[in-house]
Parts: C-alpha cells; structure tokens; sequence
C-alpha cells in the first residue's frame, strides 16, 4: 500500500506538468521569435527596394537577392516549430499521466540542424553579396 501511494504521488507530481508547461511556453517563445526574424527579413528587403526606387539607384542591393525568401522560411519554420512544440508538450503530458516519460530530442535535433545549415546559408550569402 505505502508502494502504491508513493507510485501516485509520482504520477500525479505537479512540478512535472508546470515543468511541462514552462518548457510548452519557451519553444512557443523560440518559434515567435524565428517567425519576427522572418518578418524583419522579409519587411527589411522590401525597405531596401523601396528606397532604391525613390533614390532612382538600382545597385542598392543585389538582383538575386534571397532575403525574402529566406525570411518566408523563417517564418514557416517558427509555424512549424509553434506546432510540433504543442506536439511534444501533448505527449509529455500524456507519457506523464501514464508514469512512463521518456525523453525525445527530436524537435531540439531538428531545429539546431536548421539554424545551423540557414546560418551556413547566411555568411555564403553576405560573403558572395559584399
């Protein structure tokens, strides 16, 4: 009986589910933040074009430029990144109502081998465009 109660006690821990939760929010504040970078890419290219046409200089900025593209894949990797967050929140809680959690580096793998190959993308684009 005393096995069982501590065996409860472990299944229903409210630290684990907070702990959950605070982890939940920071992936969603990481994907927000992925998606605004994305944004300002995106807004800072049109910028530079616009500026380009009122000063009537068409060498501002690269013909081939890729920042608009990059940035829309920003932000669908902060979409992506908001989703599959919520994903793995859900099934930690699930694995966390049944007592059995296993962790997953799943989403953490993925996302470091983005950002790293974007910023390998990155610092080719700015040496090639400088």
């Amino acid at each position: 009986i005393i096995f069982q109660m501590i065996d409860d006690k472990k299944q229903n821990n409210p630290g684990d589910h907070l702990a959950n939760e605070r982890t939940f929010l920071a992936w969603m504040r990481t994907s927000i933040g992925i998606m605004a970078f994305g944004f300002v890419v995106v807004k800072f290219s049109l910028f530079v074009k616009q500026i380009s046409l009122i000063l009537g200089k068409t060498n501002i900025i690269a013909p081939k430029g890729y920042s608009g593209v990059v940035g829309i894949v920003l932000v669908v990797v902060g979409m992506v990144t908001a989703v599959m967050s919520y994903l793995r929140y859900k099934h930690s809680e699930k694995q966390l109502n049944e007592g059995v959690y296993k962790h997953s580096s799943l989403l953490i793998s993925v996302l470091t081998a983005f950002i790293f190959l974007v910023s390998v993308f990155l610092i080719i684009y700015l040496i090639k465009s400088t």
